[in-house]
């Protein structure tokens, strides 16, 4: 039962950083580098130490590095404030990564639709 509680507290942290991860790419990060991203997902350690925060980027494969580049340089603006939003005591350490999980998909798609039309 308490281990099911933890699960749940976590998952809760991890939607409530998300939003405002988010909301802060979108709307106060004033990097130039930085372009039109979205946090797809967050994945919050067992320890509730650390996050790592997936980011779609739009654009070229070089814009989404700059734009992962902004992002690393903001951490610390990033975790100052969500721990005045949430309330936290300490902001979990965060890793931002892009996610190339719809690029597959799509990829996987075309080429089963290949395979569609050579049957």
């Amino acid at each position: 039962m308490q281990n099911r509680n933890l699960q749940h507290r976590r998952e809760r942290m991890a939607d409530a950083l998300r939003e405002e991860i988010g909301a802060l790419i979108e709307g106060e990060l004033g990097d130039p580098r930085i372009g039109l991203a979205t946090v797809s997902e967050v994945m919050l350690a067992s320890d509730g130490k650390s996050a790592r925060v997936f980011v779609e980027a739009d654009g070229t494969e070089r814009e989404a590095e700059e734009t992962l580049q902004g992002l690393n340089a903001a951490r610390g603006f990033i975790r100052h404030q969500l721990v005045e939003r949430l309330g936290l005591r300490h902001a979990p350490e965060i890793f931002f990564q892009l996610d190339t999980s719809t690029a597959r998909q799509t990829r996987i798609e075309q080429l089963l639709q290949r395979i569609q039309k050579k049957k």
